[in-house]
């Protein structure tokens, strides 16, 4: 809280009971209304984490709903064809999270019953699921005690401590502050807080409930630069080999292509090498095959 003389008077230490008490005022007043925050079936909250990761919540919320009317629990989607899915995603971008969330379906089938585990080394041990994505699922599925770090948390850390963190201590961090019985709130709301407030560009630090307990405070270099969890500038999508295989597996959801159509379906006719690089990869990563000269959508190994 600022005082006459401009100076900060901080309330009490980071993580304190005041510090806890405003956050979660907050959260509570401004909690975003987003599909996946009316559930607790953890397999819902699965489906919600993979497709959130580096896409927009705006691109997910239609896709959310009609994806859980198909698929509503592991075993429907590890039933159907890898091909049907990346059917479905598209629109959603990296299309190795479906593959990787449909090879996730068939492990939670056949080694769990189809009930998505609660154990964090039993969750990193599904294809795809790294640190955040567990940690999710453990706290907006089953509300156990632990912090969320991602992108956005990993900015809010840094900047109230004011200097960048390695992920273990980001972790750390998260884990200390979350007050007891309230994980879910408590996650949801930094969650919010980062992307309405605390923003990467042009932050609004005067609204922010929590800013008398800021290091930071929006002056001088920004400690979430270069810090754990904090997302670096990607590359331009126009051009890039993410936009080619796009077009290819775009293309491939309508019928299949032959091996000599592939170059310029990419739009790289005059780089066949180049081509040919990004259709092995696609084969290598199980997103399409090769039959008798035609490039099929899926895996048809499975």
């Amino acid at each position: 809280m600022a005082t006459t003389s401009g100076t900060v008077e901080f309330r009490g230490p980071l993580g304190g009971r005041e510090f806890t008490r405003a956050a979660l005022r907050w959260a509570e007043k401004f909690r975003r209304d987003l599909p996946w925050r009316s559930t607790r079936d953890p397999w819902a909250v699965l489906v919600s984490e993979v497709m959130l990761q580096q896409t927009q919540v705006n691109r997910v919320t239609v896709k959310y709903r009609e994806f859980l009317d198909r698929w509503p629990t592991p075993r429907d989607l590890a039933h159907v064809e890898l091909s049907e899915l990346l059917k479905f995603w598209g629109g959603l971008g990296y299309p190795r999270r479906a593959r990787n969330l449909h090879q996730t379906a068939w492990e939670i089938t056949s080694l769990y019953q189809g009930k998505v585990p609660r154990d964090l080394d039993q969750l990193l041990e599904l294809p795809g699921i790294g640190p955040y994505t567990a940690r999710a699922v453990m706290v907006f599925a089953f509300e156990i005690q632990t912090g969320v770090v991602d992108t956005n948390v990993g900015r809010l850390l840094a900047r109230w401590h004011g200097y960048s963190l390695r992920p273990k201590n980001a972790q750390e961090i998260a884990d200390q502050l979350v007050p007891p019985g309230q994980s879910w709130e408590w996650n949801q709301g930094l969650f919010d807080l980062a992307a309405t407030l605390c923003a990467k560009r042009n932050p609004q630090c005067e609204n922010c409930p929590v800013n008398a307990w800021c290091a930071w405070q929006g002056t001088g270099k920004d400690p979430a630069d270069g810090s754990a969890g904090v997302s670096r500038r990607q590359r331009a999508f126009d051009g890039s080999d993410r936009q080619a295989r796009g077009r290819l597996l775009s293309a491939l959801t309508q019928g299949p292509v032959t091996t000599t159509e592939a170059a310029e379906v990419m739009e790289l006719a005059e780089q066949q090498f180049r081509a040919t690089q990004l259709v092995d990869d696609l084969r290598n990563e199980g997103l399409i095959t090769l039959r008798g000269g035609t490039l099929l959508l899926g895996d048809l190994a499975q």
